[in-house]
């Protein structure tokens, strides 16, 4: 599957920091509960739960893609490559009961939510991953994994359908830190299903699916069917990246049953361990008091603002005044923040002379690197565009530095 065009990041001078100045990104880890020093190698790996492609972008997609689009951006600047992998899972069932429910073919439905995702991510200059994969492009490696898993013993059948039993994993809930009090709703709001009579434990996760009627599915030595959901993210993670990888992230709604799962399958479809050395989750956008989601139709769609004319900068500008991990609530006069915000940069970036760049520089790079704290590198270059100066190269210096780091073209 292709990706979508990539902006040109600026390089950007060594300015602002101390010499010996520790520069490792510091992130909080869902699996630790505390800030963590990434230290990747010379190459960073990251992976990023895709969408499930229908209603795409709405904003609460936008704030997630934007965080780790920070995480690519900071590495970079750190003298990292970054190998970035996103998938976009193009058959499950809310995408089929969607496609039923409009009466258009699930195929043509997902062509063209993926097509409206790849030009909202290009118009907001989200870096695209080196690899774009979808769900059924990877039947093949998902087959290949619960291969695996089937070899050690880690499968067993329901009524034709695989399962995964999370007993195989004496690590299971390291991720998510959660009780199994504390999963067993989760599990049943987000796709499992702990009623299901002949299960082992009510948190087992289905692995394949035998193909019901008017279904699609595809030949495997299981039978014909489709995958479960959580293995289609560990068998794309595992075939590009491999394992210990340095991110796997995505929205705090997956930390439990989806990271949770998709861990436990890669350690021990693998035998090594861990999938991941941090987990990362952006927080829920809102709107009307509700989390943004598709179930509730509370969504507004980062396309919808497009095409009445705002500008994708001003977007990305109000979502990046939240902290990734918060959550929030959307609301329009953020938006017009946000554009004054724009046009107040725009001016300072265009003076003939402006204060030196590289204490902005620095407090950019501090923020970022202290867990995104992207307001307060917000902040850092609005006192810039505030303040007067006689240094002829800083507004270039400067919306060079907004461009790589924040991703926001003046």
């Amino acid at each position: 599957m292709r990706s979508w065009p990539a902006s040109e990041v600026p390089s950007l001078p060594d300015a602002g920091l101390p010499a010996g100045a520790d520069r490792a990104l510091r992130l909080y880890d869902t699996g630790t509960g505390a800030l963590r020093a990434t230290r990747p190698g010379e190459t960073a790996r990251m992976y990023v739960c895709g969408i499930t492609p229908y209603d795409a972008t709405h904003l609460g997609h936008a704030n997630t893609y934007l965080a780790f689009d920070l995480v690519n951006r900071v590495w970079r600047d750190l003298g990292h490559r970054v190998h970035y992998v996103q998938n976009a899972t193009d058959v499950d069932d809310p995408l089929l009961e969607r496609a039923r429910q409009t009466g258009v073919d699930w195929q043509a439905l997902a062509e063209r939510e993926i097509e409206l995702f790849r030009a909202d991510m290009a118009a907001l200059r989200v870096l695209p991953p080196d690899q774009y994969v979808g769900a059924v492009e990877a039947i093949p490696l998902i087959v290949e994994m619960i291969e695996k898993l089937r070899a050690k013993d880690a499968t067993y059948e329901v009524d034709g359908d695989l399962y995964f039993p999370v007993s195989a994993d004496p690590g299971f809930g390291s991720v998510s830190r959660l009780t199994r009090a504390e999963m067993a709703p989760l599990f049943a709001e987000r796709g499992g299903d702990p009623d299901r009579p002949g299960k082992r434990d009510p948190l087992d996760a289905l692995l394949w699916m035998a193909r019901r009627p008017d279904e699609p599915g595809w030949d495997s030595p299981f039978g014909e069917g489709r995958p479960g959901w959580h293995v289609e993210c560990s068998a794309i993670s595992v075939r590009y990246l491999g394992m210990e990888i340095d991110v796997e992230g995505g929205g705090s709604d997956l930390a439990f049953p989806h990271h949770e799962m998709g861990a436990s399958h890669a350690q021990v479809a693998t035998g090594e361990h861990p999938h991941a050395h941090a987990y990362v989750h952006a927080g829920m956008v809102g709107l009307g008091g509700e989390k943004m989601s598709k179930s509730r139709g509370n969504l507004v769609f980062v396309s919808r603002l497009r095409e009445a004319g705002t500008d994708p900068m001003a977007i990305r500008l109000a979502l990046l005044a939240h902290h990734y991990r918060a959550d929030w609530e959307w609301t329009d006069p953020q938006l017009d923040a946000a554009a004054a915000r724009l046009a107040r940069w725009r001016a300072a970036v265009a003076r003939p002379a402006a204060p030196p760049a590289g204490p902005v520089a620095g407090a950019v790079r501090d923020a970022l690197t202290a867990d995104l704290d992207a307001p307060a590198a917000l902040a850092a270059i609005d006192a810039w565009a505030a303040a007067e100066g006689a240094d002829g190269e800083a507004p270039a210096q400067v919306a060079a530095l907004a461009d790589a780091l924040l991703g926001v073209a003046l």
